[in-house]
């Protein structure tokens, strides 16, 4: 049987404990499933404000307090706690970086006033990279994999390749970096690179140099040894265009060897339609009958009349451009034409709001929205719809549309990132369709999707056919830390 690996993931935000966007349900599921296998995979992250020492159970680890940590001109004090992520399985152990000044904040990333990043993120990011080495080295324990997250932990990569390239505890350790979102990248002014105590040689083009910036994304993608991204369309969006890439296409191809998409996984306990304590009703692919329940119920949350030949279709994302907000203000007059209801969960930029809004108000026995978010809303959209849109310019993974599929309800989709390694078109490919696809960033051709779901509705055999072909899918967090593990001991037999 192959040893079991030692793991070290490091994160900035991790479910239960913080939490902006997917790298958190990523980083809070992904280590467990690892651990389950039998593996030591420790997580690493920081200690935020709105991180509770008791509700958590965290507690102070002696020798890793009041370890000094130069940032440039200033020096920081970093204490490094502890605690458990758990659950009826298994638990994993993490280390929180504490410091208050840099950490006690009211937002992760940005400041509410200015809704920019804090203009320190990057000493915050540079301190929590320099403390997560400290903290190896003084526990003393060696992993074969640190496995980086995003541009907060990107710069540890030149860190242990340079600077450390000969410490004996990482004399063997692979590096191994995920790419959940090419758009944010961590980019400061040049001086930033002092703080940092890298070599000057990691200031270059084939380094993190930027257009005369430091990029520290780009500092992971040239010192890791395997980069990965959360979708495998996905891995290949980021190579083919600025559209994606965000200007960093150019490394992603150059890199194409030694990169991969995994998709990620769904936590098939919190979403599962069988024992979801959210919804009214219970049912499985052998037994729909719940669902017309939870629909009914959802219709009755909106003040919407139900009539069980009229679909619905749920909407719930953040209303942002990137998730195809404009495509469905474009075509929202010509959607409500169709025989259909909408309801929608989401908040965002103001303009969408005030416009979902008032298609609500003007069509009352079509349209509800709530703008917020409401975990127990979320998941009743998802068992009371027919239909879920996620029409979105460009999706890494995204997780929607996965609880879609697991609730029977038939994702329309534009074809990008994890959306089309998801969905398999039902007009397309009628005997493996569980969905609706359409190519093109184009108003017209999201409305001729939401055409043939409607239209196809109406054939309930074939449709309940297809709900229970999208509720057979496996999306377990299992098969994604397989082929995370497999890709671990390739890196850890190549010298």
């Amino acid at each position: 049987m192959p040893k079991p690996l030692s793991i070290l993931y490091v994160s900035s935000e991790v479910v239960p404990f913080a939490k902006t966007g997917g790298l958190a349900d990523v980083s809070g599921a992904l280590p467990q499933v690892i651990r389950e296998m039998g593996h030591d995979i420790r997580i690493i992250m920081p200690k935020y404000a709105t991180v509770s020492d008791r509700k958590f159970k965290i507690h102070d680890i002696k020798r890793l307090t009041d370890m000094p940590i130069e940032i440039g001109d200033k020096t920081y004090l970093s204490s490094v706690k502890s605690s458990f992520l758990t659950n009826i399985r298994t638990k994993v152990q993490v280390y929180f970086v504490s410091n208050d000044d840099l950490y006690c904040r009211s937002d992760l990333y940005i400041d509410p006033k200015t809704k920019e990043g804090w203009p320190d993120n990057d000493d915050r990011f540079i301190f929590f990279c320099k403390s997560v080495i400290e903290t190896m080295l003084l526990l003393g324990w060696k992993p074969d994999i640190i496995h980086l997250n995003d541009w907060q932990s990107a710069i540890l990569a030149p860190m242990i390749k340079t600077m450390y390239a000969k410490e004996p505890l990482f004399k063997n350790t692979k590096i191994v970096f995920t790419i959940h979102n090419a758009a944010y990248q961590g980019i400061f002014p040049a001086d930033t690179f002092e703080k940092t105590d890298l070599p000057q040689k990691v200031m270059t083009p084939d380094g993190m140099e930027y257009h005369g910036n430091v990029n520290f994304m780009k500092a992971g993608l040239q010192y890791a040894d395997y980069i990965t991204t959360v979708s495998k369309t996905y891995s290949k969006e980021i190579q083919e265009s600025n559209d994606f890439g965000f200007g960093l296409e150019g490394i992603f191809k150059k890199k194409s060897r030694k990169l991969t998409g995994i998709l990620n996984g769904m936590d098939t306990d919190v979403w599962n339609p069988e024992d979801d304590e959210h919804i009214p009703a219970h049912y499985s692919k052998k037994d729909f009958s719940g669902k017309v329940e939870n629909k009914k119920a959802l219709l009755e949350r909106f003040k919407l009349p139900y009539d069980e030949k009229v679909p619905v279709i749920g909407i719930v994302t953040r209303l942002v451009d990137q998730k195809g907000l404009d495509l469905i203000e474009k075509r929202l007059d010509n959607m409500l034409k169709l025989k259909c209801q909408i309801v929608v969960l989401g908040s965002g930029q103001k303009e969408y709001e005030k416009m979902l809004q008032a298609a609500a108000k003007k069509n009352k026995k079509q349209v509800g929205v709530e703008i917020g978010f409401d975990e127990a809303l979320a998941h009743l959209i998802e068992a009371g719809s027919d239909m879920f849109l996620m029409p979105s310019k460009y999706e890494p993974c995204g997780l929607n549309q996965m609880y879609s599929l697991r609730y029977g309800t038939l994702p329309i989709v534009r074809a990008t990132g994890g959306l089309a390694d998801t969905v398999i078109d039902l007009n397309e490919n009628p005997k493996k369709g569980n969905g609706f696809v359409f190519d093109e960033y184009k108003a017209p051709k999201l409305l001729d999707a939401v055409k043939r779901a409607v239209k196809a509705y109406g054939d309930r055999e074939n449709w309940e056919a297809a709900m229970k072909r999208a509720m057979s899918a496996d999306f377990s967090w299992n098969r994604s830390a397989d082929k995370y593990v497999e890709l671990y001991r390739k890196l850890l037999k190549k010298k």
